[in-house]
């Protein structure tokens, strides 16, 4: 008798899928990241806000509400709020509501411009220094020293009254004076990542100085160098009132410091001629202080972790 061979085993079934697996999550971009804690942030929102009414007022003010800023168009000292004028007039008799909306748009131009140049010296400066250290280091950072220590306001009044006071003279007085500061950001950004390896890479393969200095080691040292640049607007602007309030602006051009400035003498009888174009800069160097500090927050990686 023989016996049958053990039967086959049975086939064991198929392990269930696992529903809940955990998939590794998907790395959001920096930019978006930023963008969104920035919008997360109520005082960044709320000087955005501020600094687009600025903007708006300055950019279309002079269109909806043509008129001459130098014109005398009421008695002299009038009041707020009267039928001719409605913010009031100024010793001349000049409307200030008009004064206020055509001298927004110079002190914004010479703000941004000013801090514009100012950025502009600064990240070349220190760009060379971090990168190529040694006596380039040395020689750019003794000449950082040397504007550092010279007393910006008063190097910018002998600019100034050298080259007559205009609205060109004035911005480049401020941004010539003002970039020591985004100057030693920077030789600090390019000292900390010009040994890193990524650099290193590019070296190797034989890329060029400049490519590697304007477009390896820059874009990833631009989040501080940003909040720098946001924050020299509001100085350039105070910088810009300074100035004129020291009689040192353009006399043809109408700007917030100008109507400080014609009006310091009056301040007791004719407040509303300081007070409006005083509150209309701390308005706005508020707003961009908001602003940067928004950024720096979005920006620092640091910070975002908080």
């Amino acid at each position: 008798m023989t016996l049958d061979p053990d039967p086959a085993p049975a086939a064991k079934p198929a392990a269930p899928a696992r529903t809940g697996a955990a998939t590794a999550p998907r790395a959001e971009h920096p930019g978006i990241e930023a963008a969104r804690m920035f919008l997360r942030n109520p005082a960044a929102i709320a000087g955005m806000v501020l600094l687009l009414i600025v903007l708006a007022v300055a950019i279309a003010g002079p269109w909806l509400y043509p008129a001459d800023p130098f014109e005398i168009k009421a008695a002299p000292l009038t009041p707020p709020f009267s039928e001719e004028a409605w913010l009031g007039s100024d010793y001349l008799g000049r409307d200030v509501l008009t004064a206020l909306i055509y001298g927004g748009r110079a002190t914004l131009q010479v703000g941004a411009v000013a801090a514009l140049l100012s950025v502009l010296i600064g990240i070349t400066l220190g760009a060379f220094a971090g990168y190529y250290g040694g006596k380039v280091d040395a020689v750019l950072m003794k000449i950082t020293e040397f504007f550092q220590v010279l007393p910006a306001l008063l190097f910018a009044m002998v600019v100034v009254t050298l080259f007559s006071p205009t609205l060109v003279t004035v911005t480049l007085a401020i941004g010539v004076v003002s970039w020591t500061g985004t100057a030693r950001l920077t030789r600090a950004e390019f000292l900390k990542y010009r040994g890193l390896e990524f650099v290193r890479a590019e070296r190797a393969i034989g890329a060029r100085d400049a490519r590697i200095i304007w477009k390896v080691i820059l874009p990833n040292a631009l989040p501080p160098l940003v909040v720098s640049a946001t924050l020299a607007i509001g100085a350039a602007i105070l910088f810009e009132a300074g100035l004129s309030f020291l009689g040192l602006g353009d006399p043809n051009q109408m700007s917030w410091g100008l109507m400080i400035g014609s009006s310091r003498q009056y301040v007791l009888s004719c407040w509303w001629a300081v007070a409006f174009p005083g509150a209309a800069i701390f308005v706005t160097v508020l707003a961009v202080s908001l602003i940067g500090d928004g950024l720096n927050d979005a920006l620092n990686p640091k910070l975002r972790e908080r």
